[in-house]
């Protein structure tokens, strides 16, 4: 593979304007087709498997004219003080918005809050739930706008009035918060590689590889019903896997030239040897996003393979338009001569002397193999602290109690709470399916009544039948809000006592609603979790004997990502379920975490990780099997990739932290989990337990049975054959003498 990337290197940095404009091109296509492509349609949230999709398809056969699904919206009414909702000023007022309600195009159905008796015990609230005849994502922006105006034409009564559901626009995020991300890798950059020219280079690369994965995602949303999370998640790993890829690449190139090399050969060999580890790295990562088609969640599936693409994307900008941006860049793209010149000469003595220690990184890693022991045991029980809280971790979606307080969903979801109770902003629908029944109705009174004296549950609606009469729907309310573990205790009861009772009258009952859905949704992810885990670790883990020709070090790699993860998810819980620091990052009201947190923590994490894994461990090996001791090797490869690890680290900390100013829930839990586990898997993981477990095991961790090395393919990433070429030019023994 070495040398199959230098030549692509020397052929991109010689053809470097063809590659460029290659690029260029591109871009200008994606962004014409994402400019000319419809607007996106609606986002279908099947979930295949799960009894809240059968039981909506249910409905959908059997109830005519009834979508299962269709969007809803609850307008609540609250009397100014000292008043009393059923004034006839203020009861006209009602009256006058049901009617405009229901005038709507898409309105289905719209409840008169006096007739349902939705109406407070103390007449000073009451509500209007609103039905439409298509999803929340096929509705139209004219709908969701004629449900604002019906809001502000009725609060001018004195009323408060609010409105919530599925009709409502999302938080749009702070792209502000994005920005500064932005800066700070900037800034990184620029410290690092103490050049503008040089530092620039990695975020144009990346920037590029995004907006390309982007306009694509944008141009295919109406195909493939893609939603606005799947462009973000997109955009946020491609941000950082690009800046990073590049930015080795970079780093790489610098020190070729300050070995003497000519720009072409350097950037050949940056890329033979840079450029191997970012394909492996890259790897891991689609590896991780595409295996999220095992949990069977189309919507996940989707997001998986689209944020897959971005990063296969990077892979290939870092590999073709890196090396010609290179090549236009030519020696600029060097720190200034006396930093050059400091350069060279470490790379002098290193080659007299393996163990020479000139860096940070060189020291820091000098320091952990003298004491491996205790700082092992440091590093583990630092890491087993932050796991406790997973240990307590609950799962849900958000609901509208935690979107800021700001907000109109918020405000009616607290109204509703304060004077109907928490379980009405969450009701459960249960279906009754009583076709083989001998006695259809009377099986569904039965039901009814054990429904009502089931613990947690507030009230009861009647049935409501079908035309055909065989298939009834209830109402449940819960006394708990909807994403609590009470409700989801009083589903579980639902469907195994009613469940019970209608079995022995010949029919069965199921329950759905999306309080029910996001229940199925958490169980189905949270069954996945194992299987995915076992499919992501077991084939990167074959991966990477491949990589390393070791068991030891796969081995090790692997277990220190279950550690990042569970510390990680520690932290998330802490902040998001406990309300540790919640203020400091805009967490109003603090409940169960983002269902699919763990598995997208263990899916991008493991990539992630294994990207540092990766470009840590193989200089190490280049170093080792150039002749180098076990703990010189890891003395060489810190002293050269530790302080650019250390930068894509940053890097990734400050794109992922960026995110977590945006207003949607599934979008800032990621954003702070990533930047978590970054922080944690880099720093504490790679950078710390790495070199002390290296240490302890010395020559065994590169260890690898006979017959296996016999049966593996030879993948070369550390540039031996390229090190063959060097020694019989003469060139590895005087690294300076091309200069």
């Amino acid at each position: 593979m070495a040398a199959t990337l230098y030549k692509l290197g020397r052929f991109a940095f010689r053809h470097r304007y063809l590659v460029v404009l290659l690029w260029i091109s591109l871009l200008a296509l994606g962004g014409l087709a994402a400019a000319q492509a419809p607007a996106s349609g609606p986002t279908s949230f099947a979930m295949p498997g799960t009894e809240s999709q059968r039981a909506y398809d249910l409905i959908d056969e059997r109830f005519e004219g009834q979508k299962a699904d269709g969007a809803t919206a609850r307008v609540v009414f609250k009397a100014p003080e000292g008043h009393r909702i059923t004034e006839q000023a203020l009861r006209e007022a009602i009256g006058t918005a049901v009617e405009a309600l229901a005038a709507g195009a898409e309105v289905a159905q719209v409840t008169d809050p006096f007739k349902a008796k939705a109406v407070s015990a103390d007449q000073t609230a009451a509500y209007a739930q609103v039905s439409y005849r298509v999803s929340a994502a096929e509705l139209s922006e004219a709908s969701r706008d004629e449900l604002g105006d019906v809001v502000a034409e009725a609060s001018r009564s004195g009323m408060t009035v609010e409105s919530g559901g599925a009709t409502q626009k999302g938080g749009k995020g702070s792209h502000a918060a994005e920005a500064i991300g932005l800066a700070v890798a900037a800034v990184v950059l620029l410290l690092t590689l103490g050049s503008l020219l040089a530092a620039g280079l990695p975020l144009v690369t990346a920037l590029v590889g995004v907006a390309i994965g982007v306009c694509s995602i944008t141009a295919l949303a109406s195909t493939l019903q893609l939603d606005s999370t799947t462009s973000v998640l997109a955009m946020m790993l491609g941000l950082a896997v690009g800046i990073d890829y590049a930015l080795f690449i970079v780093s790489r190139y610098r020190s070729e030239l300050a070995e003497g090399r000519r720009p072409e050969d350097a950037a050949g060999r940056a890329l033979g040897t840079a450029g191997s580890t970012v394909v492996f790295a890259g790897l891991t990562v689609v590896i991780a996003l595409a295996g999220l088609a095992v949990v069977n969640i189309p919507l996940l599936t989707k997001m998986g393979v689209a944020a897959a693409g971005t990063v296969v994307l990077a892979v290939l900008v870092a590999l073709t338009l890196v090396p010609a941006l290179l090549g236009i860049a030519g020696r600029r793209i060097t720190a200034p001569r006396v930093r050059h010149g400091a350069a060279r000469a470490e790379a002098v003595e290193d080659a007299g002397n393996a163990a020479v220690v000139r860096n940070m990184g060189g020291r820091w890693a000098a320091f952990v193999i003298r004491r491996p022991v205790a700082v092992l045991v440091v590093g583990v029980v630092a890491l087993c602290a932050l796991a406790v809280p997973a240990a307590s971790l609950q799962l849900g979606l958000p609901d509208e109690g935690s979107q800021p307080e700001s907000t109109t969903q918020r405000r009616a979801y607290d109204l509703i709470s304060e004077n109907f109770g928490p379980g009405f902003n969450g009701p459960l629908l249960a279906v009754a399916d009583v076709k083989d029944s001998d006695n259809p109705k009377q099986a569904v009174s039965e039901v009814s009544a054990v429904l009502k004296d089931i613990d947690g549950v507030s009230a009861v609606s009647p049935p409501r039948f079908n035309e055909a009469g065989d298939t009834a729907m209830i109402t449940v309310i819960p006394e708990s809000r909807p994403g609590s573990a009470e409700t989801e205790g009083v589903v579980h009861a639902i469907r195994d006592e009613g469940g019970d009772v209608m079995g022995e009258a010949g029919g069965r009952l199921m329950v759905s609603g999306s309080t029910a859905m996001n229940i199925d949704v958490s169980q189905k992810l949270d069954d996945a979790l194992l299987p995915y885990l076992a499919l992501v670790v077991g084939l990167a883990f074959l991966l990477l004997i491949l990589v390393f020709r070791s068991l030891a070090v796969p081995l090790k790699a692997a277990l220190g990502f279950l550690f990042s993860v569970a510390a990680s998810l520690g932290a998330v819980v802490a902040v998001f379920q406990w309300g540790w620091l919640s203020s400091l990052i805009g967490v109003t009201d603090p409940g169960p975490v983002m269902s699919m947190m763990p598995i997208f923590m263990v899916g991008i994490v493991f990539g992630l990780a294994m990207d540092y894994e990766v470009f840590l461990v193989t200089r190490i090996r280049e170093a080792y099997i150039g002749g180098h001791t076990a703990r010189e090797a890891i003395i060489t490869g810190f002293r050269h990739s530790a302080r650019v690890v250390t930068a894509a680290a940053l890097i990734m900390i400050a794109v992922f932290a960026g995110f977590v100013g945006s207003d949607e829930q599934m979008v800032k839990t990621i954003g702070f989990g990533l930047a978590t586990a970054v922080f944690i898997d880099a720093f504490v993981v790679r950078m710390t337990l790495v070199p002390a477990v290296l240490a302890l095991m010395g020559d065994t961790s590169w260890w690898l049975p006979l017959r296996l090395e016999a049966v593996l393919p030879r993948v070369d990433i550390e540039g031996d054959d390229l090190r063959a070429e060097d020694a019989h030019d003469g060139i590895a023994a005087h690294p300076g003498a091309h200069s």
